[in-house]
């Protein structure tokens, strides 16, 4: 694939063997971030375990301290008081199976959707839908839940998810460039503190294979990480 003279240029600034520690990671990732957007910034952990057995998957919520910088519309699929906890909460949108109706018809404005355990049922027919986007509520991820106030509220700091995909790679927002450095360090640190904290009992040997940074339109930084 053809990189542009930009791209190009960026990788001229640092030196792309080398492994950084994550101050210079985040300084190198901020001086090729130079798109003229506020782009934004992600973490890619490659992991030592197997994906494809069971007992090896990774997978967890983290609320990051300074958030993700992006607007995230949640809708909530509720009855009753619930429905009414997450309009107060602050979902964007809140209904029962008029919702699932207008999804069914391809309506997917919305970037998560939370549900109570009593809606799964209805929720279920429209997994053909929701699944591949990733948008199919799970309690894993804390979206099938009876306290639809937490959840929204915890949506909307900042709450990301962390998952291995068919690679046994995890990649995970951070935050924006106009976060600076400190806030990026801070929300960097969190997420793989909940990463090494969710490595599978079964996982043998280098658990942290190798950890990079990249913004939207800028190349991969690796870091330095131990544990």
């Amino acid at each position: 694939m053809n990189k542009g003279k930009r791209y190009m240029k960026s990788l001229e600034s640092y030196d792309k063997s080398k492994s950084y520690e994550i101050g210079d990671a985040i300084d190198n990732v901020l001086k090729t971030a130079n798109a003229k957007f506020d782009e934004s910034v992600e973490v890619h952990v490659r992991l030592g375990v197997d994906g494809r057995q069971a007992d090896q998957q990774v997978r967890g919520v983290v609320v990051l301290p300074n958030g993700t910088g992006k607007s995230v519309k949640v809708l909530v699929i509720a009855r009753g008081d619930k429905a009414n906890d997450a309009t107060a909460a602050g979902a964007d949108y809140v209904g029962a199976e008029e919702m699932v109706t207008k999804i069914s018809g391809g309506w997917l404005d919305f970037d998560v959707c939370i549900t109570t355990p009593d809606m799964m049922g209805v929720v279920g027919r429209i997994a053909r839908i929701l699944g591949p986007k990733g948008l199919m509520p799970n309690p894993k991820s804390g979206t099938v839940t009876t306290d639809v106030t937490k959840a929204v509220k915890d949506v909307k700091a900042g709450k990301v998810e962390y998952r291995l995909d068919k690679t046994n790679n995890v990649h995970v927002i951070i935050g924006k460039k106009s976060f600076g450095k400190e806030k990026l360090i801070e929300n960097f640190n969190t997420i793989m503190e909940a990463i090494v904290k969710a490595k599978p009992a079964a996982a043998k040997g280098q658990y942290i294979k190798n950890v990079s940074l990249a913004s939207t339109m800028g190349p991969g930084v690796k870091v330095s990480y131990n544990i």
